[in-house]
């Protein structure tokens, strides 16, 4: 991974779209992700055509790269990634359904273009530079619209045998719960994502804020967005419990939108983690710890996606 040239890495979401532009030069032998500039475009919306989605993928990749073409750039997409990383098989928040998505933004784009799930990518930014750096075994849940997830084992992405890896948001915690998005019902993210702490502060106050609005109440003291928070993070204690007992990881990273909030999600999930984890007064219960690049995660890591080219050796 040696290249003074500009990277893109650009992260597809249900509500927005990040690009972030890294050049990223080697200092004492690690890897420190240098971002030169970012840009955030709105999604279009999920039934929106998907050619208003390529331009705004398109207009947030030239606005962090007005002076000098990409190199390459990495798309990070929230949905089922073929184990080849050719086609986005099916996303709950987008419109694309066996999509050939880096074919033809490779087309779009004039460069080489690497495609990979989100959180695979989030993943792969907080092994290289992150909270992940030197640990063997870890998941990373990325709670933003919905949930993603990934395994690292012996500091690689696990991907699975069809690139499905690390779908935690779609396990079922709830039988016959809320419905979702992806046609099933009681999804672990229908109560634990950005739009379950909308539909809780909704129940609660009667009108519609979005994730960054309730923060902003949370922090400033408002009790019932401090609860509606404090009730995300419990169902995400809950499930990392059950993610840990499956895979015995030495830390959980959480990333995505959500975690901008801080303690005010971390403190109620750590909680949950140990009070529903099996035997949890004769093991060590694993860290969970923010990850270091936030909501940028998954773009930084697709950038550094690109900049390995196929084959890296994390994914």
């Amino acid at each position: 991974m040696t290249s003074s040239a500009i990277h893109v890495g650009v992260d597809v979401g249900g509500t927005k779209i990040l690009a972030v532009a890294l050049r990223a030069p080697a200092v004492a032998g690690a890897w420190e992700p240098e971002a030169v500039r970012t840009a955030t475009v709105p999604m279009p919306g999920r039934l929106a055509p998907t050619a208003e989605i390529e331009a705004a993928v398109l207009a947030a990749v030239a606005e962090v790269c007005p002076d000098e073409p990409a190199a390459g750039v990495g798309l990070s997409v929230a949905g089922l990634v073929d184990a080849a990383g050719e086609h986005l098989r099916f996303a709950a928040h987008l419109p694309w359904r066996a999509a050939p998505l880096r074919r033809r933004f490779a087309e779009l784009l004039g460069t080489p273009v690497r495609l990979e799930n989100d959180a695979n990518c989030a993943a792969y930014a907080e092994i290289v530079a992150g909270a992940a750096r030197g640990v063997s075994s870890a998941l990373l849940i990325a709670v933003g619209t919905g949930i993603g997830g990934a395994v690292v084992l012996d500091g690689r992405v696990v991907r699975g045998a069809q690139g499905g890896a690390g779908e935690f948001g779609h396990m079922q915690v709830v039988p016959d719960g809320l419905p979702c998005e992806c046609g099933l019902r009681g999804c672990w993210e229908q109560y634990c994502s950005g739009r379950a702490l909308e539909r809780v502060m909704r129940v609660a106050v009667g009108a519609h804020l979005d994730g960054p609005e309730v923060a902003a109440l949370a922090r400033s003291g408002d009790r019932v967005a401090r609860e509606a928070i404090a009730s995300v993070g419990t169902w995400l204690g809950v499930g990392a419990a059950g993610l840990v007992s499956a895979f015995d990881p030495e830390t959980v990273v959480v990333g995505g939108g959500v975690s901008a909030v801080g303690d005010l999600l971390l403190e109620p999930a750590r909680r949950a983690l140990r009070d529903s984890l099996q035997g949890k007064d004769f093991r060590t219960v694993p860290a969970l710890v923010p990850a270091r690049f936030g909501p940028e995660a998954g773009a930084i890591g697709a950038a550094l996606y690109s900049l390995d080219g196929p084959g890296t050796p994390a994914g």
